[in-house]
């Protein structure tokens, strides 16, 4: 009796065994990569629709959390409490992962449809000439909007929105970088300096356009607009097409002073979990139909050559930068030590 209650005993043990592993395997892929993918990016980054899409074709449930500026998602990342694998950041920040070793190394070989990106928009992170890091998504530019319903005067410059006339009624991008580089060209200097100096005066440039400031916001620009809570601003070029598609009286402005331009790529960090399913999202939308769905629900320009042969042409129009515009444009660099000190100077002004 004792020989078959252990029997019976050793039998159970063998069965839960089992089943726990049969459990565990509904969790985890042959890769032994679980069957999930954690992305971290900018609200509307990335439509339902093709999150759904992937979700429903790969069995990869996706968890997209989101950050309202490159300073945010960095503090986040590098405090080394996180679990993401896949990033949206700007290209500068792309440099800083690099160089502080957050970053993994992008295989190509996984993404079949990485021929589909103009070659203009490679080998533009300096430190990652050939893109070995970093994989673009999206472009566009920063620009001034105005709903020209409650505005009579003639906007052409970042130095007309200090007019009294807009007064607790603009909306300006939560970007250090963006807002203190557009006072630095309006100053005359470069939007990449690393001079305190002049940041101390682009600070102080910064304080006279203060009053006219309702909300610091990189995420609803277009809400704002559209609802009339704001007359104008300095927001995201995608945002200004989505205002205007509500509301055509609002009218996109590209700033005399300085057009900064920027570029989202898609960045493993360093020890991404799940790396194979990064990888397998990356090839996915990088297809045209898939790409199409992107820049339809979020109109910014697309560094996908097939995808632009397929937008319907109104779309085309939306998103188009002049390539004057462009060729005066200037991307974000790595300021290196610099960057806390641009970061402090727009605390102190967020504060004041």
């Amino acid at each position: 009796m004792k020989i078959l209650r252990k029997l019976c005993i050793l039998t159970i043990c063998i069965l839960l065994t089992l089943m726990c592993t049969a459990c565990g395997s509904s969790k985890t892929s042959q890769t032994g990569q679980s069957n999930e993918l954690n992305i971290f990016g900018f609200d509307e980054d990335i439509p339902k629709k093709v999150i759904e899409d992937f979700e429903k074709e790969t069995g990869i449930k996706v968890n997209f959390s989101t950050f309202s500026s490159n300073e945010e998602m960095y503090a986040k990342i590098s405090a080394g409490k996180h679990s993401y694998d896949l990033i949206n950041m700007g290209t500068y920040y792309v440099e800083i992962f690099i160089k502080e070793g957050l970053a993994e190394k992008i295989n190509k070989n996984k993404i079949t449809n990485y021929k589909n990106i103009d070659e203009q928009f490679l080998g533009v992170v300096s430190n990652d000439p050939d893109d070995l890091y970093s994989v673009p998504y999206y472009w566009g530019e920063e620009v001034i909007a105005i709903n020209t319903d409650l505005v009579k005067k003639d906007v052409k410059s970042y130095e007309d929105l200090f007019d009294p006339e807009f007064e607790n009624s603009l909306v300006v991008l939560d970007d250090s970088r963006t807002m203190i580089g557009a006072m630095l060209q309006t100053l005359g200097y470069s939007a990449n300096t690393q001079n305190k100096e002049e940041m101390d005066k682009a600070k102080q440039l910064l304080k006279k356009l203060k009053p006219n400031i309702k909300i610091f916001d990189s995420s609803n620009a277009k809400i704002l607009l559209v609802s009339n809570e704001v007359k104008g601003g300095i927001v995201y070029g995608g945002e200004a097409n989505l205002a205007i598609r509500e509301n055509p009286s609002i009218k996109k402005i590209y700033p005399k002073e300085f057009l900064g331009l920027f570029q989202g790529n898609w960045v493993i960090p360093k020890g991404a979990a799940n790396n194979v399913n990064a990888h397998k999202f990356i090839d996915f939308i990088l297809r045209p139909e898939v790409g199409k769905e992107i820049v339809m629900t979020s109109p910014y320009n697309t560094p996908n050559t097939e995808v632009l042969e397929i937008l319907p042409e109104d779309i085309r129009k939306e998103i188009d930068i002049p390539k004057e515009e462009i060729e005066r444009g200037t991307y974000g660099v790595d300021i290196g030590e610099a960057t806390p000190y641009f970061d402090q100077v727009w605390a102190e002004f967020k504060s004041q």
